[in-house]
């Protein structure tokens, strides 16, 4: 469905709410809840705009592809923020600096996925053996997720020690104390890194983590490359602000890593059954709105699950500090 004209003002659109952003993180200041919360109602409510827009444009079918492909990214997306708050809390970003780290992190999500967008669809193009090795990719992700949140998010790596943070310490020299938010500083007459220039490359290494897992879940439920964009585009813009709105909350589901587990592996049946059934026409496929009922029914029981659990351990500890 995405004619030339409509890849050209949606970029355009993006580029322009990307530098709107940068505007507003030209100045570093700590973010206010209202700040957040009304900034997280605007990003939320766009995509939805944008689905009647695609059912009055082209179908109520794409319409409820975009929706279910967005609903995906946005709770990989929400798991993605997860990460993110454990490196801003690694490393001790300022307060003051925070949103600016996201906003590069956002930036850089947007440029990987557009990539990995690019490549599944020349994939998809040379044969319907694309759908399998997608759907192998999501098994092995939801495995391994899975296995990660049975340990516990308490189990995760500390950032300072990854791959690529270690080799930019190496490369070269790093200041003690962040600058706001310059990324270099001349010390002694060397260039030096600000440890902000650090945070910004341990995020850019996750963001290639999460980008191998969101694409192939996405084109799980859309095979048009124009609605895959749009579905990460909608799905990655808000995080700068959502992230402080569930700052809190993020620690309370417990069990979000679990339900994105199922959910990537049920994609994956999904596209194995649709990678079998251009072989094999008898293979039945899952519906578009099967699909969308399945991921907002985990997603709900996981929300609540985790509160009741956290909700209850917040009990338990009270009890015993009062004993």
């Amino acid at each position: 469905m995405g004619s030339p004209g409509l890849w050209a003002i949606s970029i355009a659109v993006l580029v322009g709410l990307l530098v709107a952003d940068f505007v507003i993180t030209r100045k570093p200041h700590e973010v206010s809840m209202k700040e957040a919360v009304g900034w997280s109602v605007f990003y939320l409510a766009l995509p939805f705009v944008f689905a009647v827009y695609v059912w009055l444009a082209f179908s109520g079918a794409e319409a409820t592809e975009f929706v279910t492909g967005f609903v995906v990214e946005k709770s990989l997306s929400v798991d993605n923020l997860f990460v993110f708050m454990l490196i801003l809390t690694g490393f001790a970003v300022p307060a003051a600096v925070q949103q600016r780290v996201l906003l590069y992190g956002i930036v850089g999500a947007l440029v990987l996925r557009g990539i990995f967008i690019a490549l599944g669809a020349a994939m998809l193009k040379a044969g319907t053996w694309a759908f399998l090795v997608f759907g192998l990719i999501l098994f092995v992700s939801a495995v391994k997720i899975l296995l990660e949140a049975l340990k516990g998010h308490q189990d995760e790596k500390d950032p300072s020690e990854m791959r690529s943070v270690k080799l930019m310490r190496r490369i070269m020299p790093v200041t003690d104390d962040y600058r706001g938010t310059k990324m270099t500083v001349r010390e002694a007459g060397k260039r030096a890194l600000t440890p902000l220039a650090i945070v910004v490359v341990a995020v850019f290494a996750t963001d290639i983590v999460f980008a191998v897992d969101s694409v192939p879940a996405v084109y799980g439920i859309t095979e048009d490359p124009y609605l895959v964009f749009a579905t990460n585009a909608f799905a990655l813009l808000g995080l700068r602000a959502l992230y402080f709105v569930l700052q809190a909350v993020l620690a309370k589901l417990v069990y979000l890593n679990h339900g994105l587990a199922l959910i990537l592996a049920f994609i994956g049946v999904k596209l194995v059954l649709h990678w079998a059934h251009t072989v094999w026409p008898a293979v039945p496929t899952v519906p578009t709105p099967v699909s969308l009922l399945t991921i907002v029914v985990v997603l709900t029981v996981v929300t609540v699950l985790s509160l009741r659990v956290s909700r209850r351990r917040e009990e338990q500890e009270a009890a015993r500090s009062q004993a």
